[in-house]
């Protein structure tokens, strides 16, 4: 962790323009769609500082970004990585987590106080919006997720009329009425995956712009497919199965395990690449007959160019990779996770992937999934036709124009 000092790797060019970004440090998504964010506005002479926690702190380090470290909000999961939803609401319980929000505005605000930032970008957190008001300055928010929904089992009725009622529920309302600016990195109607996370009032929704997916690397600024898979090694025949395993470690172990033992017996058919997204971590892999398994994947974008069909869980970012380089997908949602679980199910409506139950998920059922996909050429039909849509937007551009824009101009609406 860098101190508060100013990024040493602006350029005179805009010398003046600084980008606070708050993100939360939970799993890698949203530094990895905030980074690229970064990079352009760096690019631009732009004065970058990072202000997260937990997982994103070595993944920001290692792409070379001053950071200040947030105290850690967290989540409970299960040993099979399940969402402990009981447990996340009593244990901390309201009146420790009210502390810790209470804690990280405080912070927030020391660390804009010293770094005087021209805009604060938050992704998914609370605190850096809240501190940003208060002290007036603008502010850009990026969120793909707009309510906490838990789901209606029986077993969790009570606590989701409690969230739905109580405290959680207000969390939503801060997103749009703490926000200048609302840009969601998802698809426009029909194709929005996170519709059934974004039911977001009327009175707000003029702040709210879908702007499209982040990519860090677009499809057409890399090789030809056939180029790169002669490049990685990929056999002419074979069809490749990309496997990029992301989210909060306690959450993706139980399901990169069952995947390493059921992709060791994958028919010759088949290659396989896993990455078990560890940052920082070895970038050689290991080899198990067609499997191999990185703990961190460099390429990822090459590996997403060249492969035939992604299995993945069913965070909102991999997806909408996936449906940008025009990859069908087998999605393994978290369970009890409610985001995953509605994105895993817009898929599955979309025709453009299938959906496993992490609790069932066998060797067999996996296996015959993969064979049913690959003889079934119309998920591959139904992605060329969402994908010609959709690749029409550039979310990482208008997220650049918009922060930079409430930048220079101080817009606070």
């Amino acid at each position: 962790m860098m101190g508060l000092g100013l990024s040493s790797r602006g350029s005179p060019e805009n010398p003046g323009l600084r980008i606070y970004f708050g993100i939360c440090g939970i799993g890698l998504g949203h530094a990895g769609r905030c980074v690229p964010i970064a990079r352009k506005l760096e690019e631009k002479g732009a004065q970058i500082l990072f202000s997260t926690y937990r997982d994103a702190v070595r993944y920001i380090e290692q792409e070379g970004f001053p950071l200040v470290e947030a105290p850690s909000m967290v989540f409970m999961v299960k040993p099979d990585g399940t969402v402990d939803f009981r447990q996340t609401v009593v244990n901390p319980g309201p009146f420790f987590a009210s502390f810790t929000l209470i804690k990280q505005v405080k912070r927030e605000i020391e660390f804009m106080r010293a770094f005087k930032p021209d805009v604060v970008v938050s992704d998914s957190r609370v605190s850096p919006l809240l501190a940003a008001k208060a002290l007036g300055i603008p502010d850009v928010s990026i969120l793909n997720q707009f309510q906490i929904i838990i789901p209606r089992k029986s077993k969790f009725l009570t606590l989701a009329k409690l969230v739905d009622t109580g405290a959680l529920a207000t969390i939503g309302k801060i997103w749009t009425s703490g926000a200048t600016h609302l840009m969601i990195p998802d698809f426009p109607p029909p194709y929005t995956l996170s519709a059934g996370n974004l039911r977001i009032p009327k009175s707000y929704q003029k702040r709210v712009r879908l702007i499209g997916p982040i990519l860090p690397v677009h499809p057409d600024d890399l090789p030809s497919r056939e180029e790169i898979r002669r490049r990685l090694g990929v056999e002419d025949d074979a069809f490749l199965i990309f496997a990029p395993i992301s989210g909060p470690v306690n959450e993706r172990a139980y399901l990169t395990d069952i995947l390493q033992k059921i992709f060791k017996e994958i028919p010759d058919e088949y290659q396989v690449v896993m990455s078990l997204g560890y940052p920082n971590s070895s970038t050689r892999p290991v080899q198990y007959g067609n499997l191999t398994v990185y703990s961190w994947v460099p390429n990822r974008f090459e590996y997403l160019k060249a492969c035939d069909l992604v299995v993945s869980k069913a965070g909102h970012g991999t997806i909408t990779q996936a449906i940008c380089y025009g990859k069908p997908m087998i999605l393994i949602p978290t369970p009890s996770h409610t985001e995953q679980l509605n994105n895993a199910r817009r898929v599955a409506d979309l025709g453009v992937g299938e959906v496993l139950d992490q609790n069932d998920l066998t060797k067999e059922m996996l296996l015959d999934t993969i064979e049913k996909m690959f003889n079934d050429r119309s998920y591959w039909r139904r992605m060329d036709e969402v994908q010609r849509v959709v690749s029409r937007l550039n979310g990482l551009e208008t997220a650049v124009e918009t922060i930079v824009r409430v930048a220079e101009s101080g817009d606070s609406m």
